[in-house]
């Protein structure tokens, strides 16, 4: 599979595809569609890129993980090919737009020796809706080496997949009507990744949780071995799905108003296949000020920490207690 320098089919090369994830996967393709469509970008001119949207949460909002997966695409064809990304830090300027494309516009802000950075400006209407910089180093060895210790945690061969985990919550015959509406509409929403939660919360229980949940992730279908900006470039998709909810769990009792996300950042510590199950572990350090902070970390399941996130957003809850779910 080409780099996203390159031509091919990997993240940034080709034009952005309109096809459904479900009836590309229906169709027998068993390579990933976050490579052939997700994040897969139109090059207009040298450093402007194209994106199509494949998948639009409830809120009508753009989902910010395909925003910054294709960042960093629009980033890593901007770069050689024996440099590896090894952070990015963004900021969500403005809502985006589902009903039209973004554009994202490269600027070479600077090309050394051992580190290189390129900055990404996403566009929807004339205006920035997104900003990233994300730097790109040369491999280099060092015996300055250490890392926490990967939590233990029932292997994801012992868990049931989040659609499994609905269809028993939908089973339920007392479940409130309201609740079943929102279970299906999760049910139906064209998710290219596969997640088995760890720890999932009772959805019939309000009662406060521990802001700590642990999510063992990949992507749906075959990505391989490849250069590994095409993996970084989906890990920064799947990083941001269902984040932000670990600063809601100790305050299970309030309905959410709005709940988006302000900034994200990553750090790439080791190579990883995304395609393979990875333990995404997840905490709230904080939450104050209709705002909430959560931290991340991917861990191999050799229990080698590949990558570390954090991210910051804005929560707002009506001030009124949930009433049961059943």
């Amino acid at each position: 599979m080409a780099a996203p320098g390159e031509g091919g089919t990997g993240p940034g090369s080709g034009s952005g595809s309109g096809s459904g994830l479900k009836r590309l996967a229906a169709a027998g393709d068993l390579r990933s569609v976050l490579i052939t469509s997700v994040l897969n970008l139109e090059r207009l001119e040298v450093d402007l890129f194209r994106g199509q949207h494949h998948w639009v949460p409830a809120t009508r909002r753009l989902f910010g993980g395909q925003i910054v997966g294709q960042a960093l695409v629009a980033a890593a064809r901007a770069v050689s090919r024996d440099l590896q990304a090894h952070s990015l830090h963004c900021y969500f300027v403005r809502a985006g737009d589902p009903k039209v494309p973004v554009l994202y516009e490269v600027e070479r802000t600077r090309t050394g020796k051992s580190f290189s950075v390129r900055s990404v400006k996403a566009i929807q209407h004339g205006k920035p809706i997104f900003i990233c910089q994300a730097s790109f180093q040369l491999a280099q060895q060092s015996p300055v080496q250490h890392q926490f210790t990967m939590p233990t945690v029932p292997p994801p061969e012992e868990l049931l997949t989040q659609e499994e985990l609905i269809e028993k919550f939908l089973q339920n015959p007392n479940l409130a009507e309201r609740y079943r509406k929102h279970l299906n509409k999760i049910q139906a929403e064209d998710v290219p990744i596969d997640i088995k939660p760890v720890n999932p919360p009772d959805i019939f229980c309000t009662e406060p949780q521990e802001p700590k949940q642990f999510f063992w992730v990949r992507a749906r279908g075959y990505i391989g071995d490849t250069d590994m900006k095409v993996h970084c470039c989906v890990a920064a998709y799947i990083s941001d799905y269902a984040f932000l909810g670990t600063a809601l769990l100790p305050h299970r009792q309030y309905n959410i108003k709005f709940m988006v996300s302000l900034d994200h950042s990553m750090w790439f510590h080791a190579p990883f296949r995304s395609d393979h199950w990875m333990l995404y572990e997840c905490e709230s350090p904080w939450a104050g000020g209709c705002r909430g902070l959560v931290h991340g970390r991917l861990w191999r399941r050799d229990g080698v920490l590949a990558v570390t996130c954090t991210q910051e957003g804005v929560i707002r809850v009506e001030q009124n207690p949930n009433q049961s779910k059943l």
